[in-house]
This record gives structure tokens, C-alpha cells and sequence, in this order.
């Protein structure tokens, strides 16, 4: 009778160490997953904006189409790669586009902003000030909710790979690590796109 109650003891103990490990994966990864969320927050808001920065430039940059057409395009690939991305976070091939789409954008902003410096009547306007202010608040917020996914994304696959979460992540629906959100440019990843005007 003794050993029966000490190893129905010892089961539910199991039990409960494995219940444990299934919902400390579930915490982890509903945080990497909602640290994503903030990010396509900060970058929808982006999206947003570069449509008036450019439309704000069309005036005085009537010769510059190309570049301008260039920094629309980029941005709706990225916006469309953001929507992917956001439908599920946990695609490593979503996340890797979307970094594709980001670093595509940087440079086309980067050249926007070359052209910029040939028009100082435009970097002394008004809107194009506040605007480019607006961007580089927002670029530094996506810097930071990048980071924060990254970080989650870290915690996630360290426990993850962990013994002994690493013998049951799979049975429990956690077949793969997640993927960081990275750009093809390592300066990209260190500080945000200087905008100036």
C-alpha cells in the first residue's frame, strides 16, 4: 500500500513537472509573439508616414520621380511582408522576408535622403521637419520593440532548448526555434536610419 501511495506520488509529480514545462513554453511564446505585435505597431506607423514624407517632397522634387517612386514601392512591399509576418510570428520564412523588405526600405530611405540634400528649401519646410522629426521617433521605436522580440525570441529558444523542455517542445506543439528579426545590414540593426533634412 506504502509504495502504490509513493509512486502515485511520484507520478503526479510528473505530471505536474511536465504541465509546468507545457505552460512555461506557452508563456514564452505568446511574449515573443506579442513583442511582435509591438513591432508591427511602430512599423505600421512608419508605413503611415512615409506616404505624406513623400507626397511632402513631390513638390520640390518634381525630377526625382524614380527615387520617389522607389521609397512608395519599398514601403508597400514591406507593408505587405508586415501583414504576412504578423499572421504568424513564429514563420521563420515571414520574418526573413519582412527583414528582406525592411533592409530594401532602409536603402531606398537612405537614397530619399541623399536626394534631400540638393533641395534645402524642402529640409527648411515646415511639414518636411515635422515629418522627418515623426520618422526618427518612430524609427527609434522600432529599434526598441525590435530588440524586445529579439530578447523574447532569445528566452523562448533558450528554454526551449533546455533539458528537459527539449524532449517534450515538440509532442507540444513547439517543433522549431523562432527566428530573430535581423537585417541584412548589421549597422541597420544598431541604430536607427538617420533622417535628416
Amino acid at each position: 500500500m506504502m509504495a502504490g501511495l509513493i509512486t502515485l506520488g511520484v507520478l503526479v509529480m510528473i505530471v505536474v513537472y511536465i504541465i509546468s514545462i507545457f505552460n512555461q513554453l506557452v508563456k514564452l511564446k505568446n511574449r515573443f509573439q506579442n513583442a511582435f505585435a509591438q513591432i508591427e505597431v511602430q512599423l505600421k506607423r512608419r508605413y503611415d508616414l512615409i506616404p505624406n514624407l513623400v507626397e511632402t517632397a513631390k513638390g520640390y522634387m518634381a525630377h526625382e520621380r524614380e527615387t520617389l517612386e522607389a521609397v512608395i514601392q519599398a514601403r508597400n512591399a514591406a507593408f505587405a511582408d508586415l501583414k504576412t509576418a504578423a499572421n504568424n510570428p513564429t514563420d521563420d520564412a515571414a520574418i526573413g522576408q519582412l527583414a528582406g523588405a525592411e533592409s530594401v526600405l532602409q536603402g531606398a530611405l537612405g537614397r530619399f535622403n541623399m536626394v534631400m540634400e540638393a533641395y534645402p528649401d524642402l529640409k527648411a519646410n515646415q511639414n518636411m521637419l515635422q515629418l522627418s522629426e515623426e520618422l526618427t521617433s518612430t524609427e527609434n521605436k522600432v529599434s526598441f520593440a525590435r530588440q524586445a522580440f529579439n530578447d523574447a525570441v532569445t528566452e523562448y529558444n533558450s528554454y526551449r532548448q533546455s533539458f528537459p523542455p527539449v524532449f517534450f517542445a515538440t509532442a507540444f506543439g513547439h517543433p522549431k526555434d523562432a527566428k530573430l528579426l535581423e537585417f541584412a545590414d548589421s549597422a541597420a540593426i544598431q541604430a536607427a536610419p538617420k533622417v535628416s533634412f
